[in-house]
């Protein structure tokens, strides 16, 4: 399959010139920027990407001005983050991924990194995102903080490779800043899920990422004292990220933390504010 590839960017020059190594092969590459004040559109002009600026306002609504307005040469379009990486094994899979009308996409998996290690355990792998699809009949819908794909579960496949994700490029205390503005965010989604008791159904689906985020609205009805430590037990125990070491416990603490900050926000009210 020959596909084009979408990136979005904000102040990314630390990364993306990483991600844009990486795509050994595309022939058509947009970054999509948010108004980056770094040297981000420069770096991703100079290595042949074409750049289209907008406004950031929420992840679906920036993919899929993407997909609207990109022009893109192939009809199938691949969908990255600038500190997401591809890996030779990545590419070749692609590659011999035969086009078909029977799909509007895949889930890809992603391996999640950090201090240069991969998170194995830790990281939840695999889990899964739509992140190729075909440029007309693959868009999003905005859910917490990120993006999901807005078409039937079985329109979409499953992709064999995953890539690498960098999460932690910008450092730990970004990481925290940039989590505390999705804290709030999940903790207004987990309220309206919270309404919709026919998640519950769905822990029983044959997809794994419909399970997954029915346990994640299951988990959201949890009294909030006794998420951070679940969370913690989870990552560390359950999915036995200790096998990672050092690394995997890092991790453990710092979704604790974040789950910490959604419960947080999940004791505001309407018309709440903070003070000074």
């Amino acid at each position: 399959m020959k596909a084009s590839v979408l990136i979005l960017t904000y102040n990314e020059e630390i990364n993306i010139r990483r991600c844009l190594e990486s795509l050994e092969g595309f022939d058509d590459v947009v970054v999509i920027d948010s108004g980056s004040m770094d040297a981000t559109c420069a770096i991703a002009n100079g290595m042949g990407a074409r750049i289209l600026t907008r406004p950031f306002d929420n992840f679906a609504n920036q993919r899929n001005f993407g997909l609207d307005e990109g022009g893109f040469v192939h009809e199938w379009v691949l969908h990255l983050d600038a500190d997401e990486v591809l890996t030779p094994a990545f590419r070749t899979a692609l590659a011999a991924l035969p086009p078909t009308d029977a799909l509007d996409g895949w889930r890809v998996p992603s391996k999640t990194m950090l201090n240069g290690k991969w998170l194995q355990h830790a990281g939840m792998y695999p889990t899964y995102q739509a992140r190729l699809g075909h440029r007309d009949r693959l868009r999003f819908r905005q859910v917490g903080h990120g993006q999901r794909e807005d078409v039937p579960p079985d329109r979409l496949g499953t992709f064999p490779e995953p890539y690498l994700h960098y999460s932690f490029s910008h450092g730990l205390a970004k990481w925290f800043a940039k989590h505390v503005r999705y804290a709030e965010d999940e903790a207004r989604q987990l309220a309206q899920d919270a309404t919709h008791p026919a998640a519950r159904g769905r822990l029983l689906s044959g997809n794994a990422t419909e399970r997954r985020r029915a346990l994640k609205a299951m988990v959201g009805r949890l009294p909030v004292w006794l998420r951070p430590p679940l969370r913690f037990f989870h990552v560390l125990v359950l999915r036995r990220g200790i096998l990672d070491g050092r690394a995997g416990v890092q991790y453990a603490l710092m979704l604790s933390a974040y789950e910490a900050m959604i419960g947080a926000f999940s004791f505001r009210r309407p018309g709440d504010q903070e003070t000074l």
